[in-house]
């Protein structure tokens, strides 16, 4: 029997807080769909967060049942053990392993689905159920409904209430544990250290996919399953594209490389973006452009504490920006025009950063009562201002166009401000042109 690589009691303990909130109740979450192409050629599989949150679990085709105050509480809907199968995919715990591995009180093969949740839903007043998200599941989740009005004889639509299950796992994930913390932080560290080999290997003539597979080395090599997502490598007018994922072109002399990679490890991510000189040293164009988003990035960092609301970070980084683009010359008029009509958007589409965690745009509201949520200790997000000026913008100055410059690290709210979990990777330019190609 292959042994788990993570404590059970984690997962058991988080499923006991939630059941806190959910007594009378019943949460439903369905694994990820398998990834398959071609009938036979499989993508390495990630499990659904939320169901590896509660769980540990990480085979595909499964679904938990957690009923807080029933008997059993937790039940997992888990495929067979196959033979044949496991000969050509890899082992399977089935649901003896599944009970005995897992701290799962009972389960189920997932062809009995339909036959047995029915029995153990006819018992509770509401349901906590994703929809949606799995088509597969929907339909049969549909039917199971149908089922449990017939056992209940209830007749009109809807008695049994669903509700969202993303909203209430993710209200959970968004304060992080102090195990989480630390998982965090070596996912963080991870692709710090991903980021200093590339800028250490970068110079004109390399291709992007090399500097990519140069971050996917390090990643593999200090303990990362899989990239936190798919990475951006993108030299030159490239940089101006926000999610730029071709890497396919040479890396030129007097070109800048924006990059932006993160690697998972044990379900959490970094997310860290550098940009800096293909050649080791910024023109003073690029260096203009850089301490611009630099200065911006640095000042709300130093903003962060617990109370402030993510809102006023973002209001914060259109107003520095939008700063920054009269002064290079990129706009011109009053800045609360160019807000107010959003003209700001044409160089800094995007928000400020967004949470962070199991994924890299992590679960939890940012508004709660329609009102911006005031940000706690332990949250953790990304701070990621960037200015991008496509090569073909003729209202841009010349000097600028082909410049796009992103500079993102990772933060988590302390008692009185902000650790930054990426500050190991360069972002001074006297610092990056001390690394870059050496």
């Amino acid at each position: 029997m292959r042994k788990p690589i993570f404590d059970m009691n984690i997962f058991a303990e988080r499923r006991k807080q939630l059941g806190q909130q959910i007594q009378g109740g019943a949460l439903i979450v369905a694994s990820h769909p398998e990834y398959i192409r071609n009938h036979d050629v499989h993508f390495p599989y990630r499990q659904d967060s939320n169901l590896f949150y509660l769980t540990g679990w990480e085979e595909p085709e499964s679904v938990l049942i957690y009923r807080p105050g029933c008997n059993p509480e937790t039940v997992m809907f888990t495929r067979r053990r196959d033979q044949e199968r496991e000969t050509w995919d890899g082992f399977r715990y089935g649901p003896e392993g599944c009970e005995k591995e897992f701290k799962i009180e009972k389960a189920y093969p997932i062809d009995e689905f339909q036959k047995v949740a029915p029995s153990l839903l006819k018992e509770v007043d509401r349901i906590y159920y994703r929809q949606y998200k799995n088509e597969h599941m929907d339909k049969e989740m549909e039917a199971v409904l149908q089922t449990v009005k017939q056992l209940q004889g209830r007749t009109g639509f809807g008695l049994l209430s669903i509700h969202d299950a993303d909203t209430l796992i993710g209200e959970m994930r968004l304060v992080k544990s102090e195990y989480e913390l630390t998982q965090l932080r070596e996912a963080c560290e991870i692709s710090a250290q991903g980021h200093i080999a590339a800028m250490r290997f970068t110079r004109p003539g390399v291709t992007e996919r090399q500097v990519q597979g140069v971050l996917a080395h390090q990643f593999f090599m200090r303990g990362s399953a899989r990239d936190g997502y798919y990475p951006i490598v993108a030299s030159g007018n490239n940089g101006t594209t926000l999610h730029y994922n071709f890497n396919d072109q040479v890396c030129k002399d007097g070109e800048l490389l924006l990059i932006d990679a993160g690697a998972e490890y044990n379900y959490y991510t970094g997310d860290i973006t550098r940009t800096y000189p293909v050649n080791g040293k910024f023109t003073d164009e690029q260096a203009r452009v850089y301490e611009a988003v630099l200065k911006v990035q640095k000042a709300i960092i130093d903003f962060v504490k617990p109370g402030i609301v993510f809102k006023d970070m973002h209001d914060m980084g259109t107003s520095l920006l939008t700063d920054a683009m009269l002064e290079l010359g990129l706009l011109s008029g009053r800045k609360e025009d160019i807000i107010q009509a959003s003209i700001q958007k044409k160089y800094y589409p995007h928000g400020i950063g967004h949470w962070l965690g199991m994924d890299v745009h992590d679960a939890g509201l940012y508004f709660k009562k329609n009102e911006p949520r005031p940000i706690e200790a332990n949250m953790c997000f990304t701070v990621e201002p960037g200015l991008y000026i496509p090569a073909n913008d003729t209202s841009a100055p010349a000097k600028y166009r082909g410049i796009g410059i992103r500079i993102e690290d990772n933060i988590r709210v302390t008692s009185s401000g902000a650790e930054n979990m990426t500050s190991s990777v360069p972002k001074e330019m006297s610092d990056i042109e001390k690394i870059v190609g050496k």
